[in-house]
């Protein structure tokens, strides 16, 4: 099995940063993609961020040039850095990671979610 486990999340004002951490862990044989998705109240689930295959990154519109998506592999974690953030980047954030492990003799791929974190941009 595998978990993911967010922090950073809380209170900030507008124009504030924050930082956010996803750290996977279990049994994993393989990461082939992982990132951010937020939801807000009343909307749907949106990505914001991610690693995908190939190494390459994927932003959503509204946050590019404002937040930076990085990780470290040795620790199978990535990171959300939201700079110069606004009201409407108010959302649960969600980590997400398409995960192959292992169990025993055999390998399965699964598309895992964190708890996901509150982030709050208010004066």
């Amino acid at each position: 099995q595998v978990q993911l486990v967010e922090s950073g999340g809380g209170l900030v004002q507008p124009g504030g940063s924050l930082r956010l951490s996803c750290a996977a862990s279990g049994s994993i044989f393989s990461i082939h993609a992982m990132g951010w998705h937020r939801q807000a109240p009343g909307q749907q689930r949106e990505l914001v961020a991610a690693f995908i295959s190939g190494g390459s990154t994927n932003y959503a519109d509204s946050v590019k040039g404002r937040f930076t998506i990085s990780r470290d592999n040795a620790k199978d974690t990535v990171y959300l850095q939201m700079n110069s953030l606004k009201p409407e980047d108010t959302a649960v954030y969600y980590c997400n990671a398409d995960i192959t492990y292992s169990s025993g003799s055999y390998f399965r791929r699964y598309d895992y979610w964190g708890q996901g974190t509150q982030v709050t941009v208010s004066s």
